[in-house]
């Protein structure tokens, strides 16, 4: 707990903030804060009379569900998803994300992971893909992965609606730079350094004059985080919701 917020409670408003304009928003199974961010940006969206779809991969909730990963990539492919969140063992300083393992034997590598899944479809077609990772290490942030499931930038003519647009950790907050094909440190959280960053990433990125401190979720924030989000967040995420809001499983 920092200050009267949870780190969980900063990263949520921190992905809202990015997810601003985005008519339909898609989380996918394993991603509690983005999905607690989705919901907390469409409450904010309806507040203000903006209709916001929130599709959660997982739930029961009929508001939220959706028929899975078909239903995700026929919308994506469409045009119809504007947000999607993705993320990796291992990201490098030009977008790419490794979800496949550790090492350079492929498909015999010292470290195996869960695999790509539709992550490279999903990051061509989504117009606005926000990295997230909460382990923020040279481990995790490298020079360059040891396997691209699905890359960050791709050549001069190939047709690409989607890619990144910014990484999310426990540190900080990065945007990305498409044209320059790299990432611009936007904010450092609270009680966090440049050099913090610095010493915890294994790729080279742009670093402003001045990088402010990423902004703390307000009291309003959090009322809806833990009176809103929270029971809804609770269906597929109990253990989430459980641990930072103490909030018992949906039934």
């Amino acid at each position: 707990m920092a200050g009267d917020y949870a780190l969980e409670e900063l990263l949520i408003a921190t992905v809202a903030d990015l997810l601003e304009g985005c008519g339909h928003i898609a989380v996918g199974v394993s991603s509690p804060i983005p999905g607690s961010a989705a919901l907390l940006r469409r409450h904010r969206d309806r507040q203000a009379g903006k209709r916001t779809r929130v599709s959660i991969i997982g739930t029961t909730l009929p508001e939220y569900r959706t028929d899975g990963g078909v239903d995700l990539f026929d919308s994506a492919g469409q045009g119809r998803v504007d947000a999607f969140f993705l993320s990796g063992g291992q990201i490098d300083g030009s977008a790419n994300i490794n979800l496949v393992g550790v090492g350079d034997g492929y498909p015999q590598q010292t470290v195996r992971w869960s695999g790509s899944f539709g992550s490279a479809y999903l990051y061509f077609t989504v117009p606005k893909v926000i990295l997230f990772r909460l382990e923020h290490s040279r481990r995790t942030m490298v020079e360059a992965v040891d396997f691209i499931s699905a890359p960050g930038t791709s050549p001069p003519g190939v047709h690409r609606p989607g890619g990144p647009y910014a990484l999310v950790t426990d540190l900080c907050l990065f945007r990305f730079d498409r044209a320059r094909a790299r990432f611009r440190l936007s904010s450092v959280h609270p009680g966090r350094t440049v050099g913090d960053v610095r010493d915890n990433t294994g790729f080279d990125f742009d670093i402003p004059e001045n990088v402010p401190e990423t902004a703390p979720p307000d009291a309003e924030t959090l009322a809806v985080l833990r009176g809103t989000v929270a029971p809804d967040i609770a269906n597929p995420y109990p253990n989430f919701a459980r641990r930072v809001w103490d909030v018992p499983a949906a039934a």
